[in-house]
This record gives C-alpha cells, structure tokens and sequence, in this order.
C-alpha cells in the first residue's frame, strides 16, 4: 500500500495512523518523516511537539542515528519552539560533535560519508552540482565531518602514515642540520 501524499501536508491525525502503521506503507520514509514535522504548515506548535515525541518513541535507533545523517535537521527537531542563543547553539553542536563520534566508535564505521556530508547541498537552486554525490574532503564537498581528536587525514578517510613518516624525517634533518652549524 503506498501512501500517495507528501508528509508535510498531512494532518495530526493521519500523522498518528502513520506511526502505528507505517510498515504497511511501501513508500514511507522516517527521515521524510521528521523533515515534514518542521516543514508542516498545518500544525500548531503543541502538535508538532507532541508529534515529534511520538516519531522518537516509534524510531529511537534512527533518530540517534540522525544526528550523523542529517545533524541540521536534528538540532531543529531538538530544539523545537526554543529560543537559542548563539552560545545554546554552539554548545548544541558540541553536543552533537561528540554523541558523532561516540556513534561511530561504538558501530565501528570507519568512513565518514553520510547523508548531507556525501551530498554538494550549497543554498543556490540553480546550481549544476546540486544533490550530487560528493567524496568527502573534496571541493564540492559542502560540510565535513571533523573532531579534535582527528590527525592529518587523506582523501581516503584514513591516516597517511607515509606523510607524517616524511614530517619526521624533514625535522630531524632540519634539527640536525641546526646542530651541525653550532
């Protein structure tokens, strides 16, 4: 059975029969799903509050799951209806940075090309590039996924082992060099 209706133009109503019975439609989508909840015209606040709450009870492991796929849309399910101020939003991002890197060490997923991180998204419509599938760290490449704790990184998404070998070697020349002159 298929669904035939955009989510965003669906009312509390049918958003409630769809979460009981999403798995009988073909074509349902849970990320579509939590994008429609902030892009829905037809609901109050409240309702979208209540909602949302509803849509995490019924899919916990793929909201988690968002903050690496669509973190944008995550901190504005996260913090719906708040006022944030710029240093609440900055420490809603550092929140999101490190539950990232705790997912990925948990689930042991070594490359970092997901969701809008593997997709050219800039905000121009008539961009020839828009929605193409992007390696990460390329030029195309709108956002990447970065912590503190990462090292030189190659295109990859793994150490090059032989440039930090080459690093060393020119500083210890060069340190030896400074010593042979004294």
């Amino acid at each position: 059975m298929k669904l035939n209706r955009r989510l965003n133009q669906l009312t509390e109503a049918d958003y409630r029969n769809l979460l009981v019975n999403y798995r009988r439609y073909t074509d349902f989508n849970s990320l579509g799903l939590f994008r429609s909840l902030l892009e829905n015209e037809k609901l109050t606040l409240e309702q979208r509050l209540h909602l949302r709450d509803a849509a995490i009870e019924a899919f916990p492991k793929f909201y988690e799951f968002l903050q690496l796929k669509d973190p944008f849309t995550y901190l504005r399910l996260n913090t719906l209806g708040q006022e944030l101020t710029v240093a609440d939003e900055r420490a809603a991002w550092d929140e999101i940075i490190r539950a990232q890197q705790r997912i990925l060490t948990e689930k042991r997923i070594q490359h970092r090309n997901f969701g809008t991180y593997a997709k050219h998204n800039c905000p121009y419509d008539t961009c020839p590039f828009y929605g193409l599938m992007v390696r990460p760290g390329a030029r195309l490449a709108e956002h990447v996924m970065h912590f503190d704790s990462d090292k030189r990184i190659s295109h990859g998404g793994h150490i090059n082992h032989r440039a930090e070998q080459r690093r060393r070697e020119r500083k210890a020349w060069a340190n030896k060099r400074i010593h042979l002159e004294e």
